[in-house]
């Protein structure tokens, strides 16, 4: 997992409260175990018109945030099923933090184990958030987790709350897998003397 330290980049305005994750990534693209292809199809229903061509008004069709790394929303991100297949497609699309008044909470916890960084903040910090995401592509925004803050493009500070084995994890990398193989000399260890005191298992 690609490990997060700090962001600066653009952020994309996405005011909508309660943007569920069959929003995020259609159930009709749940099929693979992939964790890569999916950000073509993020947002797809609100990216695409049914003959598949972009729809100019949304937001990250617009020029100014296809390269956009932050997305600010509305309260309640990731409400609905529990698909992990959302944030792999938030990621692949190249986004890798999400602001929002709060979250639901499986959402909020598959987001930390795929490389992405959730934020709730007060809504009125998220407003002014959202003032200088519209923006567009000269304002980015800067995001330190090891400080905790979130710096707009005037230069205003925002801090943040993030569970402290959340921060470690996100900053060191370290998914379930790789947080089992830090462990890998004891593990090891442990193998070898149940090997010898116990050779017939």
């Amino acid at each position: 997992m690609d490990k997060f330290t700090t962001l600066t980049g653009i952020a994309a305005p996405m005011p909508l409260i309660n943007i569920d994750t069959d929003m995020i990534i259609p159930k009709q693209f749940l099929k693979t175990i992939k964790r890569s292809g999916l950000g073509v199809n993020l947002f797809d229903e609100m990216r695409y018109d049914d003959d598949g061509n972009e729809i100019p008004d949304f937001v990250l069709n617009k020029d100014a945030y296809r390269d956009a790394e932050i997305i600010v929303a509305g309260d309640n991100f990731g409400c609905g099923s529990s698909r992990e297949h959302a944030p792999w497609a938030i990621k692949d699309f190249g986004i890798r933090c999400v602001i929002a008044p709060s979250f639901a909470d499986i959402f909020h916890n598959n987001c930390f184990k795929n490389g992405i960084l959730p934020i709730a903040l007060p809504q009125e910090q998220v407003d002014v958030l959202m003032k200088d995401a519209e923006k567009g592509a000269n304002a980015r925004m800067s995001v330190d987790l090891d400080a905790q803050t979130i710096t707009t493009s005037d230069g205003e500070v925002f801090s943040f709350e993030v569970d402290a084995f959340k921060k470690h994890c996100l900053m060191n990398g370290l998914d379930d897998i790789g947080l089992t193989m830090e462990k890998a000399a004891s593990i090891d260890s442990f193998e070898a003397t149940a090997a010898q005191s116990r050779p017939w298992v």
